[in-house]
């Protein structure tokens, strides 16, 4: 694979990831400080749009693997389709209706549909690695390329959406020490004014963001359509037959490899969203920090960024299971930053919680292809398995996430927290601290401890791709 196909193919992913980003850490308060929406009907709009993406991966799956292949490929024609689509329904997601009382509807609306839309992007996408090339160092190189990109694509979604949106957050009045005799009333006092008019400026920057988002989706999938070619599997028998989507999902989901990795990386992908779903509001509500909150977002990111081809270079003279570890290096730095909230302590964690974040994100999608490879050297007569495992393990990272963000929100409700205040009853602020630290520390734990049995090693890599190879 040239250099310039992989920056094309790493290009073309990053959209997803700029959207994603901005809404990960941005959506949460948007409901609830903009659009002014219960916290409970933020925790449905957040789980049931992760349920419909996730509901829509299989089905996703299913229709392209009976997808025929056309002069641009099999993969290609989905991915061009589904993007204006995306655009549009994205910018209706952070658009702030005129009416109130049936926002939320609103919401859940455009959310499951740019979930849904984004997933019919996100299943050929990641599929595409394995028609890229069939050489191992070539697919994880790429790969390499493509987490590169799209950490740098979620640091540019919260950049941008940041600094666009930060005036609607910032507030003068909250910035007052209040008076020794503090009552409630000052606990009381909106910081943000209700914006009951649709073109309020709190609205107006959200909706400038969303377009500017919609700019970047339009680039990439030119840049992917011009750049990446698809290629079928050259090597693969004469005799090769498709296997049926039911039976190799019930396939797919025996195959103790794939088990073990998604088991793993479900519990810590829930950290990770956890983690950016309420650094925002941990920061204004709960640290003091609300001034600094968009650069301490744009500091992880930045960090996540430079340092993906670190982690490329420790997994390949370490390996994978050996480089998961550095997940964990977030933990007793948010614990600390939870229990002693400081602002230098929170640019460490900040960078700090990059780092974790970049591995957790370029671990799995490199992993997977050495799933993939593994089920096919097991099951040497059958093809067409690559959209069914990239589609169902997304399938099942966002069930998970979609109820660790549900829950987290519904936690919100249930111990009172107010849109718009300056400062939050100490139930709340006790309950981001939760989610910020002992939360995600849990869950990651859990998940390293799961990938410490995932049996596929360096050396069996090496063999693996041997047998393909002689099965050729």
């Amino acid at each position: 694979l040239s250099i310039c196909s992989k920056l094309c193919y790493a290009i073309g992913g990053a959209p997803n990831q700029v959207a994603g980003s901005a809404a990960a850490f941005f959506l949460q308060i948007y409901l609830l400080d903009i659009a002014h929406i219960t916290p409970f009907h933020a925790s449905l709009v957040l789980f049931i749009g992760k349920a419909s993406g996730a509901v829509t991966d299989p089905i996703a799956g299913f229709f392209i693997s009976k997808s025929r292949w056309t002069r641009i490929g099999r993969l290609m024609p989905w991915m061009l389709a589904c993007t204006p689509f995306t655009v549009v329904s994205y910018f209706l997601m952070w658009y702030l209706p005129p009416f109130v009382s049936g926002r939320a509807a609103w919401y859940v609306t455009f959310n499951c549909l740019f979930q849904a839309l984004t997933t019919l992007f996100q299943v050929p996408y990641s599929a595409l690695t394995m028609f890229l090339s069939t050489d191992q160092k070539d697919r994880d190189s790429a790969t390499a390329y493509r987490m590169t990109m799209e950490v740098l694509g979620t640091l540019i979604g919260a950049a941008l959406q940041g600094q666009i949106v930060a005036s609607a957050h910032v507030s003068h009045h909250c910035t007052v020490t209040p008076p020794v005799n503090t009552t409630d009333s000052w606990h009381d006092t909106p910081s943000i004014p209700d914006p009951s008019d649709f073109l309020s400026h709190q609205a107006k920057v959200y909706m400038i963001a969303a377009g500017v988002i919609g700019g970047v989706y339009i680039l990439g999938i030119v840049i992917l359509f011009l750049g990446v070619k698809e290629k079928d599997d050259p090597y693969a028998l004469s005799s090769d037959r498709a296997i049926p989507f039911c039976k190799g999902l019930g396939l797919t989901v025996k195959h103790g490899p794939y088990v073990k990795l998604t088991a793993s990386f479900l519990l810590i992908s829930t950290a990770v969203q956890l983690e950016q779903s309420n650094f925002v509001l941990f920061c204004t509500q709960a640290s003091g920090l609300r001034n600094h909150f968009q650069y301490l977002v744009i500091t992880i990111l930045v960090s996540a960024a430079v340092s993906v081809p670190f982690w490329q270079k420790i997994l390949q003279r370490f390996g994978k299971k050996c480089a998961a570890c550095g997940i964990s290096w977030m933990i007793p730095f948010a614990v600390m930053l939870v229990t002693i909230p400081n602002l230098i302590l929170a640019y460490l964690v900040a960078f700090v919680s990059g780092l974790s974040i970049a591995a957790s994100l370029l671990l799995p999608w490199s992993m997977l292809p050495d799933v993939v490879d593994n089920f096919r050297l097991q099951n040497p007569h059958g093809k067409g398995q690559e959209t069914i495992f990239y589609s169902s393990y997304v399938f099942f990272t966002k069930i998970s996430a979609g109820i660790g963000l549900g829950i987290s929100a519904a936690g919100l409700e249930f111990t009172g927290y107010k849109p718009g205040i300056c400062r939050q009853s100490d139930d709340v602020i006790l309950t981001l601290k939760i989610l910020i630290g002992a939360v995600p520390g849990i869950l990651i734990f859990m998940g390293l401890f799961i990938l410490f049995f995932y049996p596929i090693t360096e050396q069996s890599r090496k063999e693996t791709k041997i047998a393909l190879e002689e099965l050729r």
